[in-house]
């Protein structure tokens, strides 16, 4: 039965596993803590699984934070995306579980942002609870997102403030009023994931505005 031999620390932060004097695999660092193992251990078959549990975990963690890198998916969108890789269902379960808790899986948020850019390009509540309920959302989150755009409709907005992620979805709708003069006042601020490539911040946002340096 091979031993763990030694343990290297790596870039990326990664370490290689040496079994019985011989480089074995590279793997993330915290699944060596997370499995248990350490430097005289045996890999039996129970360190072995333990092992393998926790790289499809970071696996599957490291591929749902890419498929969300450039637009924010619900969380029944990311379980398909996982699924076609091969994903094994509880590696999927505790990846976004994960990214939920950390608050970049948010069925809420993705619900309203889909909501606001379908009803700028005319879609009307019926054609827009269709859509957001054929992307996986959850009936309260739909019902949310459908309650906020009426309750937009009913008030004279003087300003309305969007995230970037929302107004690059409905770019010429968001021009539209900007140039054309009057109000509503359009501000575009940075979503959860900060700033997108070229924007600004919000500190900039808001010294801009105010002229206060936060």
């Amino acid at each position: 039965m091979p031993v763990v031999t030694a343990l290297r620390e790596r870039p990326r932060g990664r370490v290689e596993v040496e079994l019985d004097g011989v480089p074995w695999r590279l793997v993330p660092a915290d699944t060596i803590v997370r499995s248990g193992l350490f430097v005289g251990r045996a890999l039996d078959r129970e360190a072995a699984r333990a092992l393998g549990r926790e790289l499809r975990r970071a696996e599957a963690l490291g591929a749902a934070v890419r498929a969300l890198r450039f637009r924010d998916l619900s969380r029944r969108r990311l379980e398909e995306r996982l699924a076609r890789r091969g994903t094994r269902a509880v590696a999927r379960a505790e990846a976004i579980g994960a990214l939920e808790r950390a608050g970049l899986v948010d069925d809420g948020r993705v619900a309203s942002a889909r909501a606001e850019a379908l009803a700028a390009r005319g879609y009307g509540d019926a054609a827009i609870r269709f859509d957001l309920e054929q992307e996986g959302l959850a009936g309260e989150s739909v019902a949310e997102a459908l309650a906020a755009l009426e309750s937009a409709r009913d008030s004279e907005a003087g300003i309305v403030i969007l995230t970037q992620e929302v107004g690059a979805m409905m770019q010429q709708e968001v021009d539209m009023l900007r140039f054309g003069g009057g109000l509503p006042m359009v501000v575009e601020i940075p979503g959860a994931r900060g700033p997108l490539a070229g924007r600004r911040s919000l500190s900039d946002v808001i010294r801009q505005a105010i002229g206060v340096r936060v």
